[in-house]
């Protein structure tokens, strides 16, 4: 790719949409942050993906675009670039979304799921730039994730590789979203956190978390990871149960890929302080591959930016000037 060149990622949530151009070196050039409008129907926020992409094009005017790559939260079909299901964009099932907005503004468009962005992110400039690969926890709402294998996303059978967050840790536990009992996006992801505190709340364990509560108006993973840095011992009991949900499956996967590298990102991976000390002692515990390895457990170094730069690198994999590292 010439220097002058840069790619366009885009960041397609149901609540916000981002779209980044970024150079080849995995630099930031221009952004544009909008509202998702999901109620407006996909026809609308498509028609703002695409203009928010012309605005871009017209500001780097005299520089070579050189592909678009959209990470989506869902199942993704990746053969003819439609969303199977996404519980962020309803309405979107087997439409061909690749297709609308490669015809709208003639270039090429590249479909992904947005955990599997992520991590090509973190690979690309991230914390695993130096891995041969890595795997990625996205710990949010719930949990997604993705894995990097030999540089490249490892993709599975037909696409749906990469769902670590309805890994069973507890055989008889609690409900998921997916129907499944005992997955750990039960017990780690936001979602989980705020229902534990609900919980703890509606039996009188915690009026600190109680009054925080109340004086705010809601209750929020963020709220319950700030009194647990405050000596609350509910909340600070909630995050030990996150860590060690979050250290069983990362055990599991370090026992089965052997990787060099385990990236926890995420919203949830903010509270890296008040978990990881229980992931890390549960790994220890459950994983001799380990015991027994170099292997490398940390929080994300991209943050919130790690899905957008790897949705702006997936034009690069067809690039043959790419290599492998």
């Amino acid at each position: 790719m010439a220097d002058s060149s840069y790619t366009i990622g885009v960041d397609l949530g149901g609540t916000n949409l981002r779209i980044a151009a970024v150079s080849p070196e995995g630099r930031f050039i221009e952004k544009i942050a909008l509202d998702t409008e999901v109620k407006e129907g996909r026809e609308r926020v498509v028609t703002d993906l695409c203009d928010a992409i012309k605005e871009l094009e017209r500001r780097l005017k005299g520089s070579k675009l050189a592909g678009i790559g959209i990470g989506v939260a869902g199942i993704i079909n990746l053969a003819n670039g439609t969303v199977r299901q996404s519980p962020n964009l309803p309405g979107w099932s087997d439409f061909p979304v690749r297709d609308d907005i490669e015809r709208r503004l003639r270039t090429h468009v590249i479909l992904e799921n947005d955990a599997n962005a992520a991590a090509l992110g973190e690979k690309w400039v991230g914390a695993g730039r130096d891995a041969s690969g890595l795997c990625m926890m996205t710990v949010g709402t719930g949990i997604g994730g993705g894995v990097i294998l030999d540089g490249r996303i490892w993709h599975g059978m037909d696409g749906m590789a990469g769902e670590l967050g309805h890994m069973t840790i507890d055989p008889n536990g609690a409900l998921c979203g997916c129907g499944n009992l005992g997955c750990v996006e039960a017990y780690a992801g936001a979602s989980a956190i705020t229902r534990m505190a609900a919980a703890a709340i509606r039996v009188g364990r915690s009026p600190e978390l109680a009054r925080e509560a109340d004086a705010l108006g809601e209750l929020t993973a963020e709220i319950v990871y700030i009194k647990a840095k405050q000596g609350d011992l509910v909340a600070r009991e909630i995050f030990e149960m996150v860590g060690r949900s979050l250290g069983v499956a990362l055990a599991n996967l370090i026992n089965i890929f052997n990787l060099p590298l385990y990236v926890v990102g995420g919203g949830v991976a903010r509270g890296w302080d008040a978990f990881a000390p229980a992931l890390m002692a549960e790994v220890r515990k459950r994983s001799l591959v380990y015991r027994s390895s170099s292997t490398r457990i940390e929080p994300s170094s991209l943050g919130g930016e790690a899905g957008l730069l790897g949705a702006a690198y997936l034009p690069h994999m067809r690039d043959p000037q790419w290599k492998n590292q």
